[in-house]
């Protein structure tokens, strides 16, 4: 074992003075871990330092940390010890005691990492806590790129015994005469990775005793094929990325037309872009997103955990949660700049004659306005009158034909005269008040983009 934990070494290629964090739990596997390095350190010029957490879940853990603190001051190896309340964590994030305890541990190995300015982050997963992930990911109903498992390299994260099983293992810690400490909690089958250790992984070896490396064998390949399809992704994004200004979107027609295989990819990154990472994210989730695209309803939306997406027209829309409506009723005056809640700024003023209308600006006819002006959102029921038609047009009914989003509809800016709607502003007027060539007085309101309305002399 030690020489070809040697030649692992020499593959990586250290740079001089290489500060490496490792994570020794106290077990085994850390223990071993820690020796191998240790006996090393100086032939590859590396800088050790160690850290451990106690997760205060059981009364051993504390002298847990006190046997890693003396283990370290016996090769002179720098210790850090921090201590979390995994149990009151869990309870605060609304996790398992088992998922709690591996985000507490490896937000404290980050920040640490990063205190100390350490290179690469140490832990001593082995080749059979990956059958074990690998067999949890699939009971869980990952997909494919679920089951690429553990890498041995990853970011900052290395994991160097990844290519060794726990008998090889612990076969060296017995034959170099090391101590370690159990952790009791490693045999209660309440969680799911102990009960896949202790009872699933026991009965797959009667069907293959070389079970746990048949299973890292194909982790690695899936790994290639996930390294192949990342490539793929990489080169599409940048043209399915449309604007990132309120969440993530993407260009529909894209990812309709990429290979199904692709499609689910692409849409992976877009989560793990918007959410940070993918936790909680299963298969049947990235199937349920992939409906959105296949869907005959232009506007279609879906809740998923810790985020939201929306097929809207032409694209897909990923938020972490549903945009809000906003509700507003507000008073327009003429001369007096109104702000929007979506931060324009709308502007009346009287003027002796025409100057033209356009997508921003509007002209009534001031003697056929009747009562105060006011600008507010859309409500059920809304109508107006449309130039060139005969009777009422429900708004909601034109928004809809002129393709306006569902959350763009529930916020559109209406001016109105007393009761009747003048302007669904920046889209179109209505048929009230026009101006002629009779019209003494005119009322021209003007729609001002938040770029334009900081140099506005207004």
């Amino acid at each position: 074992m030690e020489h070809r934990f040697r030649q692992l070494l020499q593959k990586e290629s250290f740079v001089p003075d290489c500060s490496l964090l490792l994570a020794v739990s106290g077990g085994v596997d850390s223990v071993v871990l820690f020796d191998l390095l240790v006996n090393s350190a100086k032939a590859f010029g590396l800088r050790l330092q160690v850290f451990h957490l106690d997760h205060q879940i059981r009364p051993e853990a504390a002298a847990d940390a006190d046997f890693v603190r003396s283990l370290c001051a016996s090769r002179n190896i720098p210790c850090c010890i921090e201590s979390v309340d995994v149990p009151a964590l869990a309870g605060k994030r609304r996790l398992s005691l088992e998922t709690a305890g591996r985000e507490a541990r490896r937000e404290w190995l980050l920040h640490v990492a990063e205190e100390e300015g350490c290179e690469r982050i140490v832990v001593a997963h082995h080749q059979d806590d990956q059958a074990e992930t690998f067999l949890q990911r699939l009971l869980r109903g990952t997909g494919i790129s679920g089951l690429q498992a553990m890498r041995s390299l990853s970011g900052i994260w290395w994991r160097p015994l990844l290519g060794f099983s726990r008998e090889q293992i612990v076969e060296y810690a017995r034959r170099h005469q090391l101590e370690w400490v159990e952790d009791e909690t490693n045999r209660d089958v309440r969680y799911l990775r102990n009960r896949i250790r202790h009872d699933l992984l026991p009965q797959l070896r009667e069907y293959n005793p070389q079970i746990c490396s048949r299973l890292a064998t194909l982790s690695r390949q899936f790994q290639r094929e996930e390294d192949y399809w990342q490539q793929q992704v990489d080169l599409l994004w940048p043209r399915l990325r449309q604007d990132d200004a309120d969440g993530l979107r993407l260009d529909l027609t894209l990812l309709q037309e990429s290979h199904p295989a692709l499609q689910l990819r692409l849409l992976r990154e877009g989560l793990k872009q918007l959410r940070g990472d993918l936790s909680g994210i299963a298969a049947d989730h990235l199937e349920a997103l992939c409906g959105l695209l296949i869907t005959d309803q232009p506007q279609a939306e879906l809740d998923l955990p810790g985020c939201w997406a929306a097929r809207r027209y032409r694209e897909l829309w990923l938020r972490l949660s549903a945009p809000q409506p906003v509700s507003f009723d507000l008073p327009l005056l003429p001369g007096q700049p109104l702000s929007l809640p979506d931060g324009r700024v709308l502007l009346a003023e009287f003027q002796d004659r025409a100057l033209g209308e356009g997508p921003q600006r509007v002209e009534f006819d001031a003697t056929a306005i009747n009562g105060a002006l006011r600008v507010r959102s859309p409500q059920a029921g809304d109508s107006f009158r449309l130039a060139g038609m005969t009777g009422r047009r429900k708004i909601k009914d034109f928004l809809i034909d002129q393709k306006v989003e569902k959350e763009q509809r529930q916020s559109l800016p209406l001016l109105l005269d007393q009761q009747e709607i003048l302007w669904l502003v920046g889209l179109r007027r209505s048929s009230q008040a026009p101006v002629s060539s009779k019209s003494q007085k005119i009322l021209a309101v003007r729609l001002i983009s938040p770029a334009n309305s900081t140099t506005n002399p207004l």
